[in-house]
């Protein structure tokens, strides 16, 4: 018994450093600043430093859904070319069953692709 108990321990010392660390990554950098004030707000603080005027409107408008589908399209095809290089150098070992799946998963790409263009998703106004 005891040495299925032994067999625990280093799962849980893992554990209790993970959550020491962790815990101490969340609360140190809070007592830090209240330490050295940082966290007292004043006026000059609170003003707009990224441009120097306040916003126009508020900062949760809703944006265009091109704007979603733009970037899901950035999203899918660079990670096409993620997955074609190491494809490619390891195309030797993977043989003609490793060159068919992509050329499948090339075709359901270029599919996805052909769909969102004639949607109209890459039109622009």
């Amino acid at each position: 018994m005891a040495s299925v108990a032994a067999g625990y321990l280093p799962i849980l010392l893992f554990l209790g450093v993970a959550l020491a660390l962790s815990t101490a990554f969340v609360l140190l950098p809070m007592l830090v600043s209240k330490a050295t004030g940082s966290s007292n707000p004043y006026a000059d603080k609170l003003a707009e430093y990224e441009c120097g005027f306040p916003a126009f409107e508020d900062s949760r408008a809703q944006f265009d859904v091109r704007f979603y589908l733009v970037a899901i399209l950035f999203i899918i095809f660079d990670l096409e070319a993620a997955f074609l290089y190491p494809w490619a150098v390891s195309l030797g070992a993977i043989g003609f069953g490793g060159w068919l799946a992509m050329m499948i998963f090339l075709a359901e790409l270029t599919l996805g692709f052909v769909y969102a263009w004639k949607k109209g998703a890459l039109e622009w106004e």
